[in-house]
């Protein structure tokens, strides 16, 4: 079978982007997020967009590694046979199966902003008093633990809840998600 010219310049495109990931991640993300939030003023807003500005690069390696798998799978190799456009296959073929990870890997990335914005928070580069955070809980409590531990105790058991909750969320639309059926 041949490769047509659209399908070179696709996989040069793709090769591209990500190189581009692998630059992005070669710096440590908590630094990138730092710079940036010290950079910035941060409020609510700000600090979700440098969050999600950090975040994008793993969840784009696995909808390129999925789509990639996916574009040799018999059944677009059989709708490549019957002529249907590429829009179409793309759109109608392999997105919708490529959804089940994606949806995993957001749920996955939604647990580590969570941490992510605590930790800034913590560290005073990220939302600033009096708006709540967790992470300027967990700040503010430290000259309380002698006395009020709880001050610390609450806020921290919080995030791990929310973290492990959305944890748990990933794991079970895995399971619901997995196409192939090969659960235990």
């Amino acid at each position: 079978m041949s490769v047509s010219s659209p399908a070179i310049a696709a996989a040069g495109i793709g090769a591209v982007l990500m190189r581009l990931v692998d630059g992005f991640l070669s710096f440590p993300s908590i630094f990138l997020l730092l710079a940036l939030a010290a950079a910035l003023r941060p409020s609510p807003l700000m600090v979700t967009v440098i969050i999600a500005v950090t975040s994008w690069m793993d969840v784009a390696r696995i909808v390129e590694a999925e789509v990639r798998s996916l574009r040799e799978r018999e059944f677009v190799q059989a709708g490549r046979m019957l002529g249907l456009s590429g829009t179409h296959l793309m759109f109608r073929e392999i997105l919708p199966n490529a959804m089940g990870p994606i949806i995993v890997a957001a749920t996955l990335t939604v647990a580590h902003a969570i941490l992510l914005e605590a930790y800034i928070s913590f560290l005073g580069y990220g939302i600033q008093p009096p708006i709540p955070s967790w992470g300027n809980m967990l700040e503010g409590a430290q000259q309380y633990l002698g006395n009020a531990p709880w001050l610390a105790i609450i806020p921290g058991a919080m995030i791990t809840i929310a973290v492990t909750s959305f944890n748990f969320i990933g794991d079970g639309l895995r399971d619901a998600l997995d196409v192939r059926g090969d659960q235990i």
